[in-house]
Protein backbone atom coordinates (compact mmCIF):
# COMPACT_ATOMS: atom_id res chain seq x y z
CA UNK A 1 0.00 0.00 0.00
CA UNK A 2 1.38 3.38 -1.03
CA UNK A 3 1.36 5.93 1.80
CA UNK A 4 0.34 9.45 0.79
CA UNK A 5 1.62 12.43 2.71
CA UNK A 6 -1.95 13.76 2.87
CA UNK A 7 -5.20 11.96 1.99
CA UNK A 8 -8.35 14.11 1.89
CA UNK A 9 -10.78 11.38 0.84
CA UNK A 10 -11.30 9.84 4.29
CA UNK A 11 -12.44 13.14 5.80
CA UNK A 12 -14.79 13.79 2.89
CA UNK A 13 -16.33 10.33 3.18
CA UNK A 14 -16.99 10.91 6.88
CA UNK A 15 -18.80 14.20 6.24
CA UNK A 16 -20.39 13.38 2.90
CA UNK A 17 -24.05 13.31 3.97
CA UNK A 18 -23.77 16.67 5.73
CA UNK A 19 -21.89 18.17 2.79
CA UNK A 20 -24.55 17.02 0.34
CA UNK A 21 -27.34 18.38 2.54
CA UNK A 22 -25.66 21.79 2.75
CA UNK A 23 -25.07 21.73 -1.00
CA UNK A 24 -28.77 21.09 -1.60
CA UNK A 25 -29.76 23.92 0.73
CA UNK A 26 -27.47 26.41 -0.98
CA UNK A 27 -28.47 25.41 -4.49
CA UNK A 28 -32.18 25.66 -3.71
CA UNK A 29 -31.78 28.97 -1.88
CA UNK A 30 -30.96 30.88 -5.05
CA UNK A 31 -28.41 32.90 -3.05
CA UNK A 32 -24.83 31.92 -3.87
CA UNK A 33 -22.75 35.00 -2.95
CA UNK A 34 -22.71 37.04 0.29
CA UNK A 35 -25.60 35.17 1.87
CA UNK A 36 -26.56 33.70 5.22
CA UNK A 37 -24.14 30.76 5.02
CA UNK A 38 -21.24 33.19 4.80
CA UNK A 39 -22.59 35.32 7.65
CA UNK A 40 -22.93 32.21 9.80
CA UNK A 41 -19.40 31.01 9.09
CA UNK A 42 -17.89 34.45 9.70
CA UNK A 43 -19.57 34.60 13.11
CA UNK A 44 -18.47 31.06 13.94
CA UNK A 45 -14.88 31.56 12.84
CA UNK A 46 -14.52 34.85 14.72
CA UNK A 47 -15.81 33.13 17.85
CA UNK A 48 -13.48 30.18 17.33
CA UNK A 49 -10.39 32.37 16.94
CA UNK A 50 -11.38 34.60 19.84
CA UNK A 51 -11.62 37.71 17.68
CA UNK A 52 -14.47 40.17 17.20
CA UNK A 53 -14.74 39.99 13.42
CA UNK A 54 -14.07 37.67 10.49
CA UNK A 55 -14.32 38.50 6.80
CA UNK A 56 -14.51 35.64 4.30
CA UNK A 57 -12.55 36.11 1.08
CA UNK A 58 -11.65 34.07 -1.99
CA UNK A 59 -8.21 32.77 -0.94
CA UNK A 60 -5.44 33.02 1.60
CA UNK A 61 -3.35 35.03 -0.84
CA UNK A 62 -6.08 37.64 -1.23
CA UNK A 63 -6.62 37.64 2.53
CA UNK A 64 -3.04 38.85 2.97
CA UNK A 65 -3.34 41.29 0.08
CA UNK A 66 -6.55 42.85 1.39
CA UNK A 67 -5.20 43.05 4.94
CA UNK A 68 -2.13 44.88 3.67
CA UNK A 69 -4.30 47.29 1.68
CA UNK A 70 -6.55 47.89 4.69
CA UNK A 71 -3.41 48.61 6.74
CA UNK A 72 -2.45 51.30 4.24
CA UNK A 73 0.37 49.47 2.45
CA UNK A 74 0.90 50.91 -1.02
CA UNK A 75 3.40 51.33 -3.83
CA UNK A 76 6.84 52.31 -2.53
CA UNK A 77 6.30 50.95 0.98
CA UNK A 78 8.24 48.04 2.48
CA UNK A 79 6.88 44.96 4.23
CA UNK A 80 9.19 42.74 6.29
CA UNK A 81 8.58 39.00 6.12
CA UNK A 82 10.41 35.67 6.03
CA UNK A 83 12.10 34.15 2.97
CA UNK A 84 11.17 30.67 4.26
CA UNK A 85 7.50 30.45 3.41
CA UNK A 86 5.14 29.69 0.55
CA UNK A 87 5.18 31.96 -2.48
CA UNK A 88 1.72 33.50 -1.79
CA UNK A 89 3.08 35.44 1.19
CA UNK A 90 5.41 37.27 -1.19
CA UNK A 91 2.83 37.49 -3.99
CA UNK A 92 0.39 39.35 -1.77
CA UNK A 93 3.03 41.96 -0.93
CA UNK A 94 3.90 42.33 -4.60
CA UNK A 95 0.23 42.87 -5.48
CA UNK A 96 0.15 46.00 -3.32
CA UNK A 97 3.11 47.53 -5.15
CA UNK A 98 5.20 47.38 -1.98
CA UNK A 99 8.65 45.82 -1.67
CA UNK A 100 9.22 42.63 0.30
CA UNK A 101 12.15 42.88 2.71
CA UNK A 102 13.29 39.58 4.18
CA UNK A 103 14.58 38.74 7.66
CA UNK A 104 16.10 35.38 8.57
CA UNK A 105 14.44 32.63 10.60
CA UNK A 106 14.95 30.85 13.90
CA UNK A 107 16.37 27.45 12.85
CA UNK A 108 14.41 25.62 15.55
CA UNK A 109 10.92 27.01 14.91
CA UNK A 110 11.39 28.03 11.24
CA UNK A 111 9.52 31.28 11.98
CA UNK A 112 10.94 34.77 11.54
CA UNK A 113 13.61 35.65 14.10
CA UNK A 114 12.64 38.87 15.96
CA UNK A 115 16.34 39.63 16.44
CA UNK A 116 16.82 39.77 12.67
CA UNK A 117 13.94 42.18 12.09
CA UNK A 118 15.10 45.41 13.74
CA UNK A 119 17.95 46.20 11.35
CA UNK A 120 15.62 45.71 8.37
CA UNK A 121 13.33 48.54 9.39
CA UNK A 122 13.62 51.77 7.41
CA UNK A 123 11.56 54.92 6.98
CA UNK A 124 9.65 53.05 4.24
CA UNK A 125 8.65 50.09 6.42
CA UNK A 126 4.88 49.96 6.71
CA UNK A 127 4.18 46.48 8.04
CA UNK A 128 5.66 43.36 9.58
CA UNK A 129 4.25 40.09 8.21
CA UNK A 130 5.30 37.04 10.28
CA UNK A 131 4.24 33.57 9.14
CA UNK A 132 3.04 30.92 11.59
CA UNK A 133 4.77 28.15 9.68
CA UNK A 134 3.84 24.46 9.77
CA UNK A 135 1.41 25.26 12.60
CA UNK A 136 4.13 26.75 14.85
CA UNK A 137 3.28 30.31 15.82
CA UNK A 138 5.94 32.99 15.60
CA UNK A 139 7.32 34.85 18.63
CA UNK A 140 4.44 37.27 18.81
CA UNK A 141 5.28 39.14 22.02
CA UNK A 142 8.67 40.19 20.69
CA UNK A 143 7.32 40.98 17.23
CA UNK A 144 4.51 43.07 18.73
CA UNK A 145 7.10 45.03 20.71
CA UNK A 146 9.14 45.66 17.56
CA UNK A 147 6.05 46.83 15.68
CA UNK A 148 4.97 49.14 18.50
CA UNK A 149 8.46 50.56 18.93
CA UNK A 150 8.68 51.55 15.27
CA UNK A 151 5.04 52.43 14.67
CA UNK A 152 4.41 49.78 12.01
CA UNK A 153 1.48 47.44 11.46
CA UNK A 154 1.66 43.77 12.47
CA UNK A 155 -0.26 41.44 10.17
CA UNK A 156 -0.19 37.69 10.79
CA UNK A 157 0.02 35.11 8.02
CA UNK A 158 -1.99 32.38 9.72
CA UNK A 159 -2.53 30.26 6.61
CA UNK A 160 -1.15 27.18 8.39
CA UNK A 161 -2.10 27.81 12.01
CA UNK A 162 -5.81 27.02 12.44
CA UNK A 163 -6.20 26.27 16.14
CA UNK A 164 -2.56 26.88 17.05
CA UNK A 165 -1.92 28.83 20.24
CA UNK A 166 0.68 31.28 21.49
CA UNK A 167 0.39 31.79 25.26
CA UNK A 168 -3.24 30.70 25.10
CA UNK A 169 -4.36 32.86 22.17
CA UNK A 170 -4.83 32.22 18.47
CA UNK A 171 -3.66 34.32 15.55
CA UNK A 172 -5.54 37.59 15.44
CA UNK A 173 -4.96 38.39 19.10
CA UNK A 174 -1.56 39.94 18.41
CA UNK A 175 -1.63 41.73 15.07
CA UNK A 176 -3.98 44.29 13.59
CA UNK A 177 -5.25 41.45 11.40
CA UNK A 178 -4.58 37.75 10.83
CA UNK A 179 -4.99 36.05 7.46
CA UNK A 180 -6.17 32.47 7.01
CA UNK A 181 -6.19 30.13 4.05
CA UNK A 182 -8.76 27.36 3.66
CA UNK A 183 -6.98 25.62 0.80
CA UNK A 184 -8.16 21.97 0.79
CA UNK A 185 -5.06 20.55 2.50
CA UNK A 186 -5.19 23.01 5.41
CA UNK A 187 -6.30 21.82 8.86
CA UNK A 188 -9.56 23.60 8.09
CA UNK A 189 -9.89 23.15 4.35
CA UNK A 190 -12.57 24.04 1.82
CA UNK A 191 -13.29 22.23 -1.45
CA UNK A 192 -11.51 24.88 -3.48
CA UNK A 193 -9.75 28.15 -2.76
CA UNK A 194 -11.02 30.14 0.21
CA UNK A 195 -9.71 32.41 2.94
CA UNK A 196 -10.60 34.78 5.76
CA UNK A 197 -9.24 37.73 7.71
CA UNK A 198 -9.88 38.14 11.43
CA UNK A 199 -9.49 41.34 13.42
CA UNK A 200 -10.55 42.98 16.66
CA UNK A 201 -10.79 46.45 15.13
CA UNK A 202 -14.07 47.56 13.55
CA UNK A 203 -12.39 50.06 11.24
CA UNK A 204 -10.51 47.23 9.53
CA UNK A 205 -13.60 45.03 9.49
CA UNK A 206 -15.67 47.69 7.75
CA UNK A 207 -12.93 48.43 5.25
CA UNK A 208 -12.30 44.77 4.46
CA UNK A 209 -15.98 44.17 3.70
CA UNK A 210 -15.80 46.98 1.17
CA UNK A 211 -12.48 45.90 -0.33
CA UNK A 212 -13.60 42.32 -1.00
CA UNK A 213 -16.66 43.51 -2.94
CA UNK A 214 -15.32 46.10 -5.38
CA UNK A 215 -15.43 48.82 -2.72
CA UNK A 216 -19.22 48.97 -2.92
CA UNK A 217 -21.27 50.37 -0.04
CA UNK A 218 -24.37 49.56 -2.09
CA UNK A 219 -24.90 47.93 -5.47
CA UNK A 220 -22.91 49.85 -8.11
CA UNK A 221 -21.98 52.56 -5.60
CA UNK A 222 -18.28 52.45 -4.70
CA UNK A 223 -16.58 54.48 -1.99
CA UNK A 224 -13.08 52.96 -2.33
CA UNK A 225 -11.33 50.89 -4.97
CA UNK A 226 -11.67 47.19 -4.21
CA UNK A 227 -11.62 43.82 -5.93
CA UNK A 228 -13.80 40.73 -6.27
CA UNK A 229 -12.66 38.43 -3.46
CA UNK A 230 -15.73 36.86 -1.90
CA UNK A 231 -16.04 33.56 -0.07
CA UNK A 232 -19.03 31.92 -1.76
CA UNK A 233 -21.99 30.31 -0.01
CA UNK A 234 -21.02 26.73 -0.81
CA UNK A 235 -17.51 27.00 0.60
CA UNK A 236 -18.80 28.87 3.66
CA UNK A 237 -21.34 26.11 4.29
CA UNK A 238 -18.69 23.40 3.97
CA UNK A 239 -16.34 25.25 6.30
CA UNK A 240 -19.05 25.58 8.95
CA UNK A 241 -19.42 21.80 8.95
CA UNK A 242 -15.69 21.23 9.23
CA UNK A 243 -15.07 23.88 11.88
CA UNK A 244 -17.00 21.79 14.42
CA UNK A 245 -14.40 19.03 14.02
CA UNK A 246 -11.24 21.15 13.89
CA UNK A 247 -10.14 20.79 17.52
CA UNK A 248 -10.63 17.02 17.39
CA UNK A 249 -8.69 16.79 14.13
CA UNK A 250 -5.86 18.82 15.63
CA UNK A 251 -5.81 16.48 18.63
CA UNK A 252 -5.48 13.53 16.27
CA UNK A 253 -2.58 15.25 14.53
CA UNK A 254 -0.94 15.84 17.91
CA UNK A 255 -1.32 12.15 18.77
CA UNK A 256 0.38 11.17 15.51
CA UNK A 257 3.15 13.68 16.21
CA UNK A 258 3.65 12.00 19.57
CA UNK A 259 4.12 8.65 17.85
CA UNK A 260 6.69 10.13 15.49
CA UNK A 261 8.53 11.64 18.45
CA UNK A 262 8.59 8.37 20.37
CA UNK A 263 9.89 6.52 17.33
CA UNK A 264 12.41 9.05 16.01
CA UNK A 265 13.79 11.12 18.90
CA UNK A 266 16.91 8.95 19.21
CA UNK A 267 17.94 9.48 15.59
CA UNK A 268 20.19 12.21 14.25
CA UNK A 269 17.27 14.17 12.84
CA UNK A 270 15.74 17.41 14.09
CA UNK A 271 12.09 16.98 15.08
CA UNK A 272 9.49 19.77 15.36
CA UNK A 273 10.27 22.19 18.16
CA UNK A 274 7.95 21.98 21.19
CA UNK A 275 7.79 25.27 23.12
CA UNK A 276 6.10 25.32 26.51
CA UNK A 277 4.07 28.44 25.71
CA UNK A 278 2.78 27.40 22.27
CA UNK A 279 0.50 24.70 20.95
CA UNK A 280 1.13 23.46 17.44
CA UNK A 281 -1.60 22.20 15.15
CA UNK A 282 0.89 20.01 13.22
CA UNK A 283 -0.34 21.22 9.86
CA UNK A 284 2.67 19.36 8.51
CA UNK A 285 5.17 17.23 10.41
CA UNK A 286 8.60 18.42 9.32
CA UNK A 287 11.86 16.73 10.22
CA UNK A 288 15.30 18.00 9.33
CA UNK A 289 18.41 16.13 8.23
CA UNK A 290 21.52 16.80 6.18
CA UNK A 291 20.71 13.56 4.35
CA UNK A 292 17.32 14.88 3.25
CA UNK A 293 17.47 14.07 -0.47
CA UNK A 294 18.76 10.55 0.09
CA UNK A 295 16.15 9.92 2.79
CA UNK A 296 13.34 11.17 0.58
CA UNK A 297 14.43 8.90 -2.26
CA UNK A 298 14.68 5.93 0.11
CA UNK A 299 11.20 6.53 1.51
CA UNK A 300 9.73 6.83 -1.98
CA UNK A 301 11.28 3.47 -2.82
CA UNK A 302 9.51 2.10 0.27
CA UNK A 303 6.17 3.44 -1.00
CA UNK A 304 6.07 6.49 1.27
CA UNK A 305 5.34 9.95 -0.11
CA UNK A 306 7.03 12.97 1.46
CA UNK A 307 7.18 16.64 0.48
CA UNK A 308 9.71 19.45 0.77
CA UNK A 309 8.38 22.69 2.25
CA UNK A 310 10.19 24.60 0.78
CA UNK A 311 12.96 23.68 -1.69
CA UNK A 312 14.01 27.25 -2.58
CA UNK A 313 13.82 30.30 -0.30
CA UNK A 314 11.91 33.25 -1.70
CA UNK A 315 14.98 35.46 -2.12
CA UNK A 316 16.60 32.89 -4.43
CA UNK A 317 13.57 32.19 -6.63
CA UNK A 318 14.26 33.13 -10.26
CA UNK A 319 11.18 35.32 -10.36
CA UNK A 320 12.50 37.39 -7.46
CA UNK A 321 15.96 38.14 -8.81
CA UNK A 322 14.91 41.78 -9.21
CA UNK A 323 15.06 42.15 -5.41
CA UNK A 324 18.85 41.92 -5.57
CA UNK A 325 19.42 39.27 -2.90
CA UNK A 326 22.24 36.74 -3.14
CA UNK A 327 23.00 33.26 -1.90
CA UNK A 328 24.17 33.51 1.70
CA UNK A 329 22.05 36.53 2.61
CA UNK A 330 19.75 34.44 4.83
CA UNK A 331 21.78 31.39 5.85
CA UNK A 332 19.25 29.83 8.22
CA UNK A 333 16.46 29.92 5.66
CA UNK A 334 18.79 28.55 3.00
CA UNK A 335 19.94 25.67 5.20
CA UNK A 336 16.37 24.82 6.10
CA UNK A 337 15.46 24.57 2.42
CA UNK A 338 18.26 22.04 1.97
CA UNK A 339 17.32 19.88 4.96
CA UNK A 340 13.57 19.85 5.73
CA UNK A 341 11.26 16.97 4.86
CA UNK A 342 7.53 16.63 5.60
CA UNK A 343 6.32 13.17 6.63
CA UNK A 344 2.79 11.79 6.16
CA UNK A 345 0.35 13.62 8.44
CA UNK A 346 -3.43 14.00 8.36
CA UNK A 347 -5.99 13.48 11.13
CA UNK A 348 -7.56 10.31 9.73
CA UNK A 349 -4.17 8.61 9.30
CA UNK A 350 -3.91 5.24 11.02
CA UNK A 351 -1.27 5.37 13.78
CA UNK A 352 0.21 2.22 12.26
CA UNK A 353 1.19 4.32 9.25
CA UNK A 354 3.24 6.63 11.47
CA UNK A 355 4.96 3.56 12.90
CA UNK A 356 5.62 2.15 9.43
CA UNK A 357 7.08 5.46 8.26
CA UNK A 358 9.24 5.63 11.37
CA UNK A 359 10.51 2.09 10.87
CA UNK A 360 11.53 2.97 7.32
CA UNK A 361 13.44 6.02 8.58
CA UNK A 362 15.17 3.87 11.20
CA UNK A 363 16.07 1.42 8.48
CA UNK A 364 17.62 4.26 6.47
CA UNK A 365 19.75 5.25 9.47
CA UNK A 366 20.38 1.57 10.30
CA UNK A 367 19.24 2.27 13.83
Amino acid sequence: MYIWRCDLTKQTEMLLEQLLQETKEVLLSGKYILGKKLERFEEEFAAYTGTRYAVGVASGTEAIYLALVAAGVKHGDEVITTPFTAIPTFSAILMTGAKAVFADINPLTYTIDPNSVADKITSKTKALLPVHLFGQMAEMDELRQVANRHGIKLIEDAAQSHGSLYKGSQAGAFGEMACYSFYPTKNLGAFGDAGAIVTNQKEYYDQLKLLRNYGQEALYRTVINGINSRLDELQAAYLSIKLKHLDHWNEQRSHLAGIYYQQLNHLSVQLPCELTYTRQNYHVYVIRTQKRDALQQFLEEQGIQTNIYYPIPLHLQKSNAFLGYNHGDFPEAERACEEVLALPMYPEMDPEIAIRVSKAIKQFYKY
